[in-house]
């Protein structure tokens, strides 16, 4: 997928720039062409000898530079690729990108450009998780820039945590994910999916909540998996630790009924899969402050949350051509996901057990059985990222015949 593509690479200055001379490599075997912005503080840690010999190609530094400008300008140079990708981003320039600020070349680059723009983060963890960063990197998503990483371990500062520039093969997986998206070689492109995933979080009073296990690992891989096959995804997550897929729109929720608002402005799809292990029920009269320890416990009533795969499935003019609900059962799981499919009018259901050993909820791995109505298939125990792309393939299957 990178053959050929035309990448504007931007280094800044932090201590894995060490590491753009392997990336340059890389991208180069696989065919693609690569021009470097090199910024004040990434010329501190690697030479433009260095990339210009790796590259192959002039490297740009001086925003102000005539010869530069008569050759090629800022402006042309920000439009003449297929994508921008910044690595390492450090924490100073997602907060110029995020404020609009152009005062160098890579800034102004960056904010003339026509094209998609990736970053990679790469920071001390302080820095990655103040505030202030995380609130430039939610600026950032929401304009469509794609974030790859950071990856957690050992840091060069010498702290653990957060904050260490995604691996280079990891870089170059992302591009050719996304350029797979922006072909119709995708098996699902220009297909419109919704995908829900994690727990919901019902309220007992603002401290308190009612919930379970999930760890939207499942879901979240599931959304990757059907992105990198071309759809257009939107993901509507509840309370999660797991990390955007990349190329998604995420929507975050709390509550089944904010997550079945946001599923229904989400239509019309032409696929839903409900990963999200909705609770089954809210408190129907939650506390507005907390419930203050007593001799006596609180009686909490419960009432029925709304059931957002029934909704879904129901017959009309915005019903999914194809609707998948999942159902994690304890003991004589295909039979009790056999009733549920039926009962919810879906057309097939994943089935996984969630007993206690298992380890389905939080672990890596799974076990399935995908159930329609004409069968039942059973597969091996694998990593949820491989369930997630066997069924992204079994959806395409499927919509190349029917959808």
């Amino acid at each position: 997928m990178l053959n050929g593509k035309r990448i504007l690479l931007i280094v800044s200055g932090g201590i894995a720039a060490v590491k753009v001379p392997d990336l340059i490599r890389r991208l180069r075997e696989r065919g693609a062409s690569v021009r470097c912005v090199l910024t004040k503080g990434g010329a501190q840690f690697v030479t433009p000898l260095t990339l210009a010999a790796l590259s192959g190609q002039k490297i740009y530094q001086d925003l102000f530079s005539l010869t530069d400008e008569a050759e090629m300008g800022h402006i042309q140079l920000s439009r003449d690729a297929d994508i921008l990708l910044v690595a390492p981003a450090t924490a100073d320039i997602m907060a110029k990108m995020s404020a609009g600020i152009a005062d160098d070349l890579a800034t102004t680059a960056l904010l003339a450009t026509d094209k998609p723009v990736m970053i990679a983060p790469s920071m001390n963890v302080m820095m990655w998780t103040h505030p202030a960063t995380q609130a430039n990197l939610e600026t950032l998503k929401s304009r469509a820039v794609e974030v790859i990483g950071p990856g957690a371990g050992d840091l060069a500062c010498g702290e653990v945590g957060d904050g260490r520039l995604a691996e280079v093969k990891d870089i170059i997986a992302a591009l050719s994910r996304f350029f797979q998206r922006q072909t119709s070689e995708g098996a699902l492109a220009r297909m419109r999916v919704l995908v829900t995933s994690g727990p919901t979080h019902e309220p007992i009073d603002p401290v308190r909540y009612i919930s379970n296990r999930s760890s939207g690992k499942q879901g979240h891989a599931i959304a990757a998996a059907l992105a990198d096959l071309g759809a257009q995804v939107t993901l509507i997550a509840g309370p999660t630790t797991e990390p955007d897929p990349d190329g998604v729109k995420v929507v975050r929720v709390e509550t089944a009924a904010q997550m079945l608002k946001a599923t229904r402005e989400g239509l019309p799809c032409d696929i839903a899969v409900c990963a999200a292990a909705v609770a089954d029920w809210h408190v129907a009269d939650a506390s507005k402050t907390k419930i203050k320890k007593g001799g006596t416990p609180p009686r909490i009533n419960l009432a029925p949350n709304p059931d957002i795969l029934a909704t879904l499935a129901q017959p009309g003019p915005q019903r999914p051509g194809l609707v998948i609900g999942f159902a994690a059962e304890t003991g004589d799981v295909i039979e009790k996901a056999k009733l549920k499919r039926a009962a919810k009018d879906c057309d097939w259901i994943i089935a996984n057990d969630v007993s206690p050993g298992s380890g389905t909820f939080g672990g890596d791995n799974n076990t399935v059985h995908v159930i329609s109505a004409a069968n039942v298939e059973s597969w091996p125990t694998m990593k949820k990222r491989e369930v997630a792309e066997k069924l992204a393939a079994a959806i395409a299957a499927h919509a190349a015949k029917f959808l």
